[in-house]
């Protein structure tokens, strides 16, 4: 780091201290005027402001992320640090193992998706239908709950519990999808199938699936949870979770809306989403055209569009799933 770098930085978080400070002493403000205010901690403020410009400049520097995708990854990283460090966590999780997955047997994967992207770099658009629906979630966590981490109790605290799974699953089941996504493509042996059909389609169709695409879906979602955990407990003290309901089930539930997510991901994939191969290109391609074959799908959704309704289907459907086998004692 040059100098002049060094020199910026210490600049910066000579203005950005302040700025934390002040948002503090409003939220203490708030909190006499409103009873149910919860006080938040200047330094949550100073953290909600740095992590995310130096993930944001780490991304661009690594190419995962372009200046628009930079942008939005400052917003969605703010709202998930202020509401819970839990949903932070779990997004920073989805972020660099989504990042580092990407990357992984690159040279194979320009030969078979025609729109490949150095690093991934996401723009706008990939973060928010990425991130949008957990931060959406987020806010009304922290409008009903205050900036703080919540313990699971759903016999106690049910509505809380059902915004905290509703966003872990919804991190979890992009994770998910792009793990499948990009280990299923480079990984086994023989073509994937069509998840409605079941026969042989070429890598890189919509809506195909494989044992390890699958298999590593599952893995993807199952890291969002055990970060998820393991920052639970590390913010509750022995006496909150000895006392508390049984919080290790949320590793299972990473997992699972990993999984499911991510055939809800391809179900929407096969049906709303076209996949053709085209003959100029020699490969496959989201866009009808006179030098495509098509495969399979719609023109409806674009791949941003499929990851959107995704996430949202699967944070809808996990909290009651979760519910079910939630350990009541």
């Amino acid at each position: 780091m040059t100098l002049l770098s060094i020199m910026m930085w210490v600049f910066f978080i000579s203005c950005v201290i302040p700025v934390s400070l002040t948002f503090w002493i409003i939220s203490l403000r708030m909190n006499t005027l409103y009873a149910n205010a919860y006080p938040i901690s200047p330094w949550r403020y100073l953290v909600a402001l740095l992590l995310p410009i130096y993930l944001a400049k780490h991304g661009m520097d690594r190419k995962s992320l372009d200046k628009t995708g930079a942008l939005a990854a400052l917003v969605v990283g703010f709202v998930m640090t202020m509401s819970n460090y839990c949903f932070c966590v779990a997004l920073l999780t989805f972020f660099l193992t989504g990042s580092k997955i990407t990357k992984f047997k690159a040279e194979k994967k320009k030969l078979i998706d025609t729109e490949y992207k150095e690093g991934g770099q996401r723009d706008w658009r990939q973060v928010v239908c990425n991130g949008g629906i957990a931060t959406e979630l987020a806010i009304i966590f922290m409008l009903d709950n205050g900036s703080r981490e919540q313990l699971l109790d759903f016999q106690n605290q049910y509505t809380s519990t059902w915004l905290c799974l509703a966003v872990l699953s919804t991190i979890a089941c992009n994770c998910g999808d792009t793990w499948a996504s990009e280990i299923g493509s480079v990984f086994g042996s023989g073509q994937p199938r069509h998840i409605l059909t079941l026969e042989k389609v070429p890598v890189g169709t919509n809506g195909g699936i494989s044992l390890a695409g699958t298999v590593a879906s599952f893995i993807g979602g199952l890291c969002v949870g055990l970060t998820y955990y393991i920052t639970l407990v590390f913010t509750h003290t022995y006496r909150e979770l000895e006392y508390a309901q049984a919080q290790w089930p949320v590793v299972i539930a990473g997992g699972m809306a990993g999984l499911i997510g991510s055939l809800i991901d391809s179900l929407l994939g096969a049906t709303l989403q076209y996949s053709g191969y085209c003959s100029e290109k020699k490969g496959i391609v989201d866009v009808p055209s006179s030098t495509t074959r098509k495969i399979s799908g719609i023109p409806m959704l674009d791949n941003n569009g499929v990851n959107l309704f995704s996430g949202l289907i699967t944070a809808l459907i996990m909290p009651d799933f979760c519910f079910s086998y939630w350990p009541k004692a």
